[in-house]
């Protein structure tokens, strides 16, 4: 979340403040008795205005290549991520 995160910073989509947080699953299996988790899917909302759309499905598309812990994993682990845009006037005032 942290590489997607800077990566709509450094494009002008603040994901500051609690604008972009995650849900995460995984998914275990048991393998000779021991458990072992096989996919994790990261779903990430942005608190952002729709200009911003284009710009932040586009890095959506290209930052996993460039997420340390992504690189690590993603040869072991089925790793998927999803992206959704909140619109800021659903979100309640703190």
């Amino acid at each position: 979340m942290g590489t997607f995160g800077g990566a709509l910073e450094a494009r002008q989509i603040d994901a500051s403040n609690g604008k972009l947080t995650a849900d995460v699953t995984g998914d275990v299996e048991a393998e000779e008795g021991v458990l072992v988790i096989r996919r994790i899917h990261v779903a990430m909302h942005l608190v952002a205005t729709e200009k911003g759309k284009e710009t932040a499905e586009r890095v959506h598309g290209i930052y996993a290549m460039q997420c340390p812990l992504y690189r690590t994993l993603h040869k072991a682990i089925k790793l998927t991520s999803s992206f959704e845009l909140v619109s800021p006037a659903s979100v309640p005032l703190r």
